[in-house]
């Protein structure tokens, strides 16, 4: 996955990769629906290697597959490279054993540091679990029939062609490390989802907010649950 900051960038970027013979594809909110679906669909089948896009985050995207994330000016201050944004879009590589994180960047930035600094912690705390119990990290592999059943699929039902698209859950909720979490670090990520919550709305990205207010409700039922 490369993480962008432009429309334009994210096209130039892809023109660029073809010419150097590598498969990849782009996407941004230009993209129609259906073509989203069948261009997420065709990175877990291997048809193309590098997915390019703005905020990767929209998208669902939690795929083992993915071995490395390149997150281009992480060092631009902002909505996409806060310390949040910079977590979770790293966290895309935490499912694969072999996964790698690359920020691009002039400096380092406060959210930058914060962010190196709280993942090594929560791999330091995952080695730390993983080796007392005695857990190898493996990839979780799929075949092309699970990945055409599991994930995006365009159907032709009565002459009307019909998206379906795997049930997303909210993206850091979803996260294995988050029941490691400590109740103050729970709270803390409740606070800043409801704050660009009330961001998106404000931007008029209501689909992005509707998705943030789900996520700081799993978030809520799961501090509930874990603390009550």
């Amino acid at each position: 996955l490369v993480t962008t900051l432009t429309k334009r960038m994210a096209e130039e970027l892809a023109k660029y990769m073809d010419r150097l013979g590598i498969k990849c594809r782009y996407i941004h909110s230009e993209v129609k629906t259906l073509q989203r679906v069948e261009i997420l669909r065709g990175l877990r089948l291997g048809e193309f290697d590098v997915l390019i896009g703005i905020n990767l985050l929209r998208e669902g995207l939690d795929l083992p597959e993915v071995s490395l994330v390149a997150i281009l000016d992480a060092d631009k201050e902002g909505f996409l490279r806060s310390e949040r944004s910079l977590i979770q879009t790293i966290g895309r590589a935490a499912r694969n054993d072999r996964g790698r994180v690359i920020m691009y960047a002039d400096t380092i930035t406060d959210s930058m540091k914060i962010t190196i600094e709280e993942t090594t912690r929560r791999r330091e705390k995952q080695m730390k679990y993983n080796e007392e119990h005695g857990i190898v990290p493996r990839t979780v592999g799929k075949t092309k029939s699970e990945i055409m059943e599991q994930t995006s699929v365009v159907d032709f039902k009565g002459g009307v062609q019909q998206a379906y698209v795997e049930n997303e859950v909210a993206t850091l909720a979803a996260d294995p490390i988050v029941q490691y979490m400590t109740k103050a670090d729970l709270k803390k990520s409740i606070e800043n989802t409801r704050k660009d919550m009330v961001s998106a709305a404000k931007n008029m990205d209501f689909l992005l907010a509707a998705k943030l207010h789900d996520e700081m409700f799993a978030l809520e039922k799961m501090m509930e649950e874990k603390f009550s």
